[in-house]
């Protein structure tokens, strides 16, 4: 027989509520945020187990202890909660560990659970570390640019003419950056490894637009393009669609914060660069520019590179060259970080040379 655990989980401690299939209430405990504390919960009651935890930053441990049966721990069957999707389920006037718990228990049990996706075990350090890229990224610009806003503020065009008191300050900035610039490339040189002869990323390698970075955050952020069944869905996760506010005869569009922001900003960024240098998605941009803000036009682009990523992924097939029904008149070059086959990665994830024969092959 299967029991459900609801796991209301906090940063030093965790409350667990486990219903029984008739929804009878058979245990509950507050415990230290530890795993064999965990493990010991559920080692004391028999049967299978099913448990939920709301997908908060903490849930990396809890799936680990979980998963973790050296012991000879009972197997429990974890599902990823969505924490807004609860909220609007079960809002409740009372609201306290054991309420939570037993509610994430009451919708598990009744498969109510709004769920969020569990990245797989294989692709969840990979995903933390491009995200640590990004902040750094994010700083560094933040160090370049306050270089840039000491010497408007001194009306100055190279740091050599500040004085001693703002070269002292823009030299600390710029040597930010460079520590920094030096720590993204160490990261990316650790996701090359691992990424680039991923089947998956060699095929988003020849959309347009889509370079290493941007590859890499489509492959992990997304993990199982499965799990969306039409690309609409997709769209929304990625945030390449507006929400709506509408109320009798008032029809509202407004900026939806629902999705994956990872995703949103890998696709700006393809749909910039792919109006950068395809003739054929220039055009058609520009179209849509004549009738739409610039703003909206950019985000139609990336809404249709999105749509080509969703089936290449979907349907396991190379992108065929078209955009939008055209030819593109000009394809990715057959070189790095395109491969012949994976074995074209050395152990320190740089590129050997490909033999004169070499084609760009299938994966």
């Amino acid at each position: 027989m299967t029991s459900f655990t609801g796991l209301d989980l906090h940063k030093r401690s965790v409350t667990a509520t486990t219903l029984d299939a008739e929804g009878v209430v058979v245990a509950t405990a507050k415990m230290p945020c530890r795993p064999d504390a965990l493990r010991a919960y559920f080692a004391q009651q028999p049967g299978h187990h099913a448990a939920t935890v709301e997908c908060t930053t903490g849930w990396y441990w809890v799936r680990d202890a979980l998963a973790d049966r050296a012991d000879g721990g009972p197997e429990v069957d974890l599902t990823l909660a969505h924490a807004k999707g609860v909220k609007a389920i079960a809002a409740a006037k009372v609201k306290t560990d054991a309420a939570d718990a037993r509610t994430l228990a009451h919708l598990l049990r009744t498969d109510l659970l709004p769920e969020a996706h569990m990245i797989s075990d294989e692709m969840r350090p990979l995903r933390d570390v491009l995200r640590t890229r990004l902040r750094l990224v994010e700083r560094r610009v933040a160090a370049q640019n306050s270089v840039a806003r000491l010497l408007e503020k001194h009306n100055v065009r190279d740091v050599a003419d500040l004085d001693a008191f703002g070269r002292l300050q823009a030299e600390t900035h710029i040597e930010q950056a460079e520590l920094l610039h030096q720590q993204i490339k160490r990261l990316e040189k650790h996701l090359r490894i691992h990424l680039v002869p991923d089947a998956d990323v060699q095929r988003l390698f020849r959309i347009p637009g889509i370079g290493q970075a941007v590859a890499f955050s489509i492959r992990l952020e997304v993990d199982d393009v499965s799990r969306f069944e039409t690309d609409r869905q997709f769209f929304s996760y990625c945030r390449l669609v507006p929400g709506a506010d509408n109320s009798g005869d008032r029809v509202r569009h407004k900026r939806s914060r629902d999705g994956n922001r990872y995703l949103k900003l890998a696709f700006s960024h393809a749909a910039v660069r792919a109006i950068q240098y395809y003739p054929e998605v220039r055009d058609w941009y520009k179209t849509k520019r004549r009738r739409k803000p610039e703003a909206v036009a950019r985000a139609l682009v990336a809404k249709e590179i999105a749509r080509v990523v969703y089936h290449v992924l979907r349907k396991q097939e190379d992108f065929n060259g078209r955009f939008k029904g055209r030819p593109l008149s000009r394809l990715k070059k057959e070189q790095w970080p395109l491969l012949a086959s994976p074995a074209g990665i050395t152990g320190d994830g740089e590129p050997q040379a490909r033999p004169p024969s070499a084609g760009m092959g299938s994966e």
